[in-house]
């Protein structure tokens, strides 16, 4: 940034991000928000309302991140921080049993019926932990299943990659994950079938369970092929293993309950997270009774948490499923969702930028390709430096997309017509600068 004197300044950002990085590993407390996936400097917010977030410059953006989910609603919607101011109020964690726990619970138990009894934690990679464990003692086996590109948080067991073969014995994908831990994980593409029933032939017997995203999103914006999940679920009771399904993300995000509403699909046991604590720290994991009535203080495996069921979290997730179940709320968000999908997709067209797009509820992604996204492979190979580019030149038009051509994008309710139509209107101009 230069004045008028002629004199270079920095920007308010980039003193954050200096002052950051002398405290705080690589500057950040999650990787993606260093930007190294887009180049340059991260953006440090200093506020959100609705569909917009606001930076320390002063400078205001339309969002489609949403916090990487959780605000449906928008930003700082009234009902939910009133919810949350007394909730806060009557006092921020007691470590105790309180009534908003029943309360949430009883909304989430109540919308899908694959779940009888329910277990709040704290975070996303906490209920996959929990459930890796919980599996393993339902069915006295080790080894887990799951697929290349899907995230399921920093679990030891489930950080791991592999070649392009159709399934492979896991390696480490971080330092500090011993190699053995990581043999008792297999993996196959995503929405490749076939390659699971290969390892169900092989590893059967021992075979505890799979997990998976009904929706991936943490390679872009993957569905499932038709027939996929299915598959899974029949497999698995071929073979006495248990299904898991991962909607941390797709929870109460792209159909009331989650995309095995939406699916008719019954898994074994569900993770959830993000909308469910309405943009606080909350998430969750649960089944069938019997499952679940192995989770101590009830059966032998042993789970806990000072700050689960936190009673301010439990308030600001119960005030916005309260907001989700209203009627017509997922179809107006999907319609919303698909119509900037589309949007964007004419926009890349004529401006001769290939771009693939797809969205369900209020999910969406693009991924600049010239064919669908199936699985890791296809994500890997699609254009990341553009998105980079087009990252910025969107960053510069006003709209805050996600630092990473490997994330999905979400809508909110409050993203309105004239939102959406300047997010068109923005990636129109975006796609021919970076296209010159």
């Amino acid at each position: 940034m230069t004045t008028s004197s002629g004199t270079s300044q920095i920007s308010r950002s980039d003193a954050c991000y200096e002052r950051a990085c002398k405290v705080l590993a690589g500057g950040v407390n999650s990787p993606v928000r260093a930007f190294r996936a887009v180049g340059g400097r991260p953006v440090f917010l200093k506020a959100a309302e609705g569909p917009y977030v606001t930076d320390v410059d002063g400078n205001r953006y339309i969002d489609l991140v949403g916090t990487w989910g959780p605000a449906i609603v928008g930003h700082a919607h009234p009902e939910v921080v009133r919810a949350v101011q007394q909730a806060a109020a009557e006092g921020l964690s007691f470590g105790a049993c309180c009534e908003r726990e029943a309360e949430l619970a009883e909304i989430i138990v109540g919308a899908l019926p694959s779940v009888e009894l329910l277990r709040f934690v704290n975070s996303g990679t906490e209920a996959t932990m929990s459930v890796v464990r919980l599996i393993r003692a339902a069915t006295g086996r080790t080894k887990i299943l799951k697929f290349l590109g899907c995230y399921h948080g920093h679990v030891d067991v489930l950080l791991v990659a592999a070649g392009s073969g159709a399934a492979t014995l896991g390696v480490p994908d971080s330092a500090g994950v011993p190699k053995d831990f990581a043999a008792h994980t297999l993996l196959a593409p995503y929405n490749d079938l076939d390659a699971v029933k290969r390892i169900a032939a092989e590893h059967g017997d021992d075979l505890a369970g799979i997990l998976v995203e009904p929706v991936a999103g943490n390679m872009g914006y993957v569905p499932p092929a038709e027939g996929f999940l299915e598959g899974l679920r029949k497999l698995c009771n071929d073979c006495g293993a248990l299904l898991v399904f991962d909607e941390v993300m797709t929870g109460f995000r792209v159909a009331w309950g989650g995309y095995q509403v939406k699916a008719d699909l019954n898994p074994d046991i569900t993770c959830l997270g993000k909308v469910i604590g309405g943009g606080m720290p909350v998430a969750a994991y649960g089944g069938r009774r019997d499952l679940m009535e192995m989770v101590s203080p009830l059966g032998p495996v042993y789970q806990a948490g000072t700050l689960s069921g936190n009673p301010v979290g439990m308030a600001g997730g119960a005030a916005t499923l309260r907001l989700c179940r209203a009627d017509g709320f997922y179809e107006g968000l999907e319609a919303k969702t698909t119509q900037l999908a589309e949007g964007l997709l004419d926009a890349a067209n004529a401006a001769g930028v290939p771009l693939q797009t797809g969205a369900v509820g209020g999910m969406l992604g693009v991924a600049f390709a010239d064919k669908p996204v199936r699985n890791y492979d296809d994500a890997a190979a699609c254009d990341h430096e553009m998105f980079g580019r087009f990252f910025h030149a969107m960053l510069q038009r006003g709209v805050w997309l996600p630092p990473s051509g490997y994330e999905a994008m979400f809508v909110s309710s409050t993203h309105d017509e004239t939102v959406i139509s300047r997010i068109i209107d923005a990636a129109a101009d975006s796609f021919k600068a970076i296209a010159r």
